[in-house]
């Protein structure tokens, strides 16, 4: 397929192209230039492409291209997408995108009652965008009528099957009109993924953008040694000191417990503005902290995996993967945080000894070897306590038996040499 330089060659209307201008898209990227003609043909589409790629634009446009304008009361188009904050981001970037129609946009999803989304439901909308448990409790109500349903795009499909969506997606399917246009997009493509897709998709086209999982090349990768949770912390603090370019940084942590202690930290230590985001933080707290961090009001947004996909923030400079990500998918999604919209971006991995295992499988996933560099000498290597000592000693025996069925342990193998002394 030839390049598409300009936005003109797609055959979008006047309102659409007036948007993507005003929005500052110079140019479309390799996904839009791919999916965009095919979509606006009507094709069922697969595409595969990191974040940070375009991908919500490429879906987006041709959606509004074929809704054209407000006609009737009932949805038209669902975008399904896994999470509260994806939901509101795609909201927002189909609102950038519509400004110039009267289409209109609503959004609903969990974590507030769903009394406000069934009203704005009730005052007629073209396209919805939805998780999958509150499009079916709001149907289930009879308070979502279903019949105009031409499309339907599925988003962050890989994230959707990790976090159990299946069963529900399968309802969805069997209450929305089976002629559709259907539309499936991921960051990478899993054994789950393909099956979902061969559930739902008939004569689908694949369209993959660059090799699965791998990180946008406008990121460069360092990786750290650390010997300890505490030793993190010294560095983190030693980053954040001595070094000016981490102006808009986000730091991922595995567990809210982790994410709640760094925040406080470093807010501690003054280092911020600073605003921590996880599942058991309210919802307009997350949104105010996205918000704010979007704004440039925020230096650092500490989080867990959960809203890793959920923010669209072109200009963060770097993620710092304060635990190595046991998803290892994942590891791709937080370092597309960075690098986005053709900008140069830096992600910092941090890995103890418990978590070299993890790493091993990450580089075989993205097909590449993360560069180590050795940790400054400024840093305070703090002792290991006991406790942390015998979590990542267990951890580390689980690995080996996870890899070797046969391996039992090497507090088992301590007990047998004294046995033999």
């Amino acid at each position: 397929m030839n390049s598409v330089a300009d936005w003109n060659e797609f055959k979008l209307n006047k309102q659409l192209l007036d948007a993507v201008a005003e929005a500052g898209f110079s140019k479309p990227t390799e996904i839009q230039q791919k999916c965009i003609p095919l979509l606006i043909a009507g094709q069922q589409v697969i595409g595969i492409a990191q974040t940070g790629t375009g991908k919500t634009a490429a879906y987006i446009l041709p959606v509004l291209l074929k809704l054209r304008y407000a006609q009737g009361t009932d949805a038209r188009a669902i975008i399904l997408v896994p999470t509260k904050e994806l939901a509101l981001q795609v909201a927002e970037h189909a609102r950038v995108l519509a400004k110039y129609t009267d289409l209109r946009v609503v959004e609903i999803y969990g974590g507030v009652g769903p009394k406000t989304q069934i009203e704005k439901i009730e005052r007629g909308l073209d396209l919805l965008i939805a998780t999958p448990g509150r499009f079916l409790e709001i149907y289930q109500r009879n308070e979502l009528p279903v019949k105009q349903l031409k499309t339907l795009v599925l988003d962050e499909a890989d994230k959707m099957m990790d976090m159990g969506f299946m069963p529900q997606l399968r309802k969805v399917f069997e209450v929305i009109p089976p002629r559709r246009q259907n539309i499936l997009f991921s960051a990478t493509f899993p054994q789950k993924v393909e099956r979902l897709a061969q559930e739902f998709l008939d004569f689908s086209i694949r369209v993959e953008v660059t090799p699965q999982a791998t990180v946008a090349a406008e990121v460069e990768q360092v990786l750290y040694h650390v010997p300890n949770a505490l030793t993190k912390i010294n560095f983190l603090e030693y980053l954040l000191t001595t070094n000016d370019e981490l102006s808009r940084v986000m730091i991922f942590t595995r567990t809210k417990e982790v994410a709640d202690n760094v925040g406080k930290y470093l807010e501690r230590k003054k280092l911020g503005p600073v605003r921590v985001i996880h599942s058991n933080k309210g919802q307009n707290s997350r949104i105010n902290a996205v918000n704010e961090f979007k704004e440039g009001k925020l230096r650092i947004l500490v989080s867990t995996d959960v809203a890793a996909r959920g923010i669209d923030v072109t200009s963060v400079s770097h993620v710092i993967n304060f635990d190595v990500p046991i998803l290892y998918e994942d590891y791709v999604h937080r370092t597309g945080r960075t690098g986005r919209a053709f900008q140069k971006g830096k992600a910092i991995t941090l890995v103890t000894d418990a978590e070299t295992y993890h790493i091993d499988k990450i580089e075989k996933l993205i097909r590449a070897k993360i560069p180590v560099k050795k940790l400054p000498g400024e840093i305070i290597r703090e002792p290991t306590s006991k406790e942390e000592a015998q979590a990542m000693a267990r951890e580390i025996d689980r690995q080996k038996r996870y890899e070797d069925p046969e391996f039992k342990g090497a507090f088992h193998l301590k007990k047998r040499d004294l046995k033999m002394r």
